[in-house]
């Protein structure tokens, strides 16, 4: 077991980072913290980020509370200013070697090295993004309408025995900065500064959970929930939230593997959990609905596209089943995760317009990572995607929980088929029919008591039928990103990861919204009981490059965590 205290004095490493890192000694000083704070100020065209009782914060290194290349969880340092503190990591100048040469990465995009005037703080600086004042938004809250209000995070951790895997992709990284002793301190106080109510975590490794961060995250106030992923993957999704705000109603792990269907091979999974918000005391008769979160991890192969599209299909399907009501409505909807797929993407479009053609698209296009359109013979996606024994429809739903058809639909008793005995077609000889004097020459004559064929085969509840081999794929959620993808100040793409020095976006949280309209294809959104709040915004490629990508001395993963606020309409009882 792991507790706050033990961190702050268990966890060492014997040197910490770069030569940069020296610079951020300087901030231990109380003689250069105002410094820091008053070059913020001056930063062009960044806003304070007001966040967990008003203060600043920036991006930065720990303080000389903790050993060197250790980010133990103080709780009483963050209550101090965290624009100079933060959850930073404070290199003893005793244990930091003096100069560590730069490791650019190799065959990918040039890193260059962090000019030594410049500190992490204020490149990696995210602003918090308050989307309660747009107009918008005012319009749909009045001021007698209270909202339950919470924050969701959702962030790739990184699994130790993923980075020992693949130290190739982490050439630009100092050796001691992937330590995981150097590592769990930097995200544990990360979390910890940022102090989501849900958390959704990607790439946790099994034995770090059990003995380091659920031990550490009940000491936080969270329960915890986790799925390993099949076969012998050592890592897998978590799913925390603060048992103060919410009460579990339900949870259902997702195995995306299915012996014997090659469009289910692999060891993803994903957790769907049904919540109950916790109103405060002295709200007297109110009421607010559940709330259902669902956290994955896609496939990341960008040539199986058929493989990630199935998955999404499953977890969507499990989604529907845990969020639908008994009067065939959902509650609400959260689903975070690393989807391994880019804006704008087929998979993504799906996710947010509810509708995708997939049949012919070859299944590199499906996440949109690489483009591999010069290769020959590339796998194609046939339909139907997958075979019906696996018991999910085309419209991303469970087949059992489906309304069942109306019974006599298709049960053609003997009556029923006597009826036709007259009909057009039945009086006409067909011309291939040999004639037999006395047997095929006969023509039967219809009876003026018989009533007409098309009286009597009207249907009375005609429904729009689309094909299971229509190459069509569906669902009903109205899911929207909080993220737009872009930042309109930069000109640039956000991202939220950096494998081999180039910027992508692959990590999201999606919420339920209504649909308003649609323009060329693209389903339009407004917020609906469920209100996006604010979001901690994104970082562009440049930004990260500056700092020699990720993971760096700051930011322990080679992800960027994503962050949102979210409101719930309350209602008194009656209303509900």
């Amino acid at each position: 077991m792991t507790s706050l205290s033990d961190l702050n004095t268990s966890l060492e490493v014997t040197q910490c980072a770069d030569q940069q890192h020296s610079e951020l000694n300087a901030l231990a000083s109380s003689e250069l913290q105002d410094h820091a704070v008053a070059e913020l100020a001056r930063l062009p065209s960044e806003e304070t980020v007001t966040v967990a009782g008003s203060a600043s914060w920036a991006a930065v290194p720990q303080t000389d509370h903790q050993t060197a290349g250790c980010a133990g969880i103080n709780v009483e340092v963050l209550n101090d200013d965290p624009a100079v503190l933060a959850w930073s990591l404070a290199c003893d100048a005793e244990t930091v070697p003096p100069e560590l040469p730069a490791q650019p990465i190799q065959d990918a995009v040039p890193v260059y090295p962090v000019p030594t005037e410049v500190p992490y703080h204020e490149i990696l600086w995210r602003d918090w993004e308050d989307l309660s004042v747009q107009p918008c938004v005012l319009e749909q809250v009045s001021k007698n309408t209270p909202l339950f209000e919470f924050r969701v995070m959702s962030y790739n951790i990184l699994a130790q025995d993923l980075v020992e895997q693949g130290l190739d992709l982490y050439v630009h990284c100092h050796p001691d900065i992937l330590s995981w002793n150097y590592r769990l301190p930097n995200l544990l106080q990360e979390i910890q500064h940022w102090d989501p109510d849900v958390l959704c975590l990607q790439e946790v490794q099994e034995n770090h959970y059990w003995e380091q961060l659920e031990p550490t995250f009940k000491e936080m106030g969270f329960a915890c929930f986790y799925k390993r992923r099949t076969g012998t993957k050592t890592d897998g999704c978590a799913v925390c939230y603060k048992h103060s705000r919410f009460q579990l109603i339900s949870l259902s792990p997702i195995e995306y593997f299915r012996p014997g269907l090659d469009v289910l091979n692999r060891d993803n999974v994903g957790l769907v959990l049904l919540l109950q918000p916790v109103l405060p005391e002295g709200l007297g008769l109110k009421a607010v609905s559940p709330l259902c979160v669902a956290n994955t991890h896609v496939l990341f192969n960008p040539r199986r596209g058929d493989i990630k599209l199935a998955q999404v299909a499953l977890l969507l399907a499990e989604i529907d089943k845990i969020a639908r009501t008994a009067e065939g409505s959902y509650y609400p909807v959260i689903l975070c995760g690393d989807l391994n797929s880019v804006p704008d993407s087929p998979l993504y479009k799906f996710i947010r317009n509810g509708e995708l053609s997939y049949h012919g698209m070859p299944a590199w296009k499906v996440s949109g990572q690489e483009d591999f359109s010069q290769q020959l013979h590339s796998r194609k996606l046939l339909a139907p995607l997958w075979p019906s024994s696996l018991g999910v429809t085309d419209k991303c739903q469970y087949a059992a929980l489906c309304q069942p058809k109306k019974l006599g639909r298709r049960e053609y008793s003997r009556d029923f088929l006597l009826q036709f005995r007259f009909c057009d077609v039945a009086c006409e000889r067909p011309p291939q029919l040999v004639l037999l004097e006395g047997v095929t020459d006969a023509k039967p004559d219809r009876p003026a008591h018989w009533p007409k064929p098309a009286a009597m085969v009207k249907d009375p509840d005609p429904q729009p039928f689309i094909p299971r081999c229509s190459g069509v794929i569906q669902h009903g959620l109205n899911l929207t990103s909080v993220y737009s993808h872009f930042l309109p100040q930069r000109g640039r793409p956000e991202v939220t990861t950096m494998p081999m020095g180039l910027g992508a976006t692959v990590d999201y949280i999606f919420y339920s919204a209504e649909p308003v309209e649609s323009k060329a294809g693209r389903r339009l959104y407004k917020d609906g009981a469920l209100k996006l709040l604010g979001r901690l915004s994104l970082l562009s490629e440049d930004v990260l490059l500056m700092a020699n990508g990720l993971p760096n001395p700051f930011c322990s993963s080679d992800h960027l965590c994503l962050l949102a606020s979210f409101g719930l309409e309350i209602s008194s009882l009656r209303e509900s």
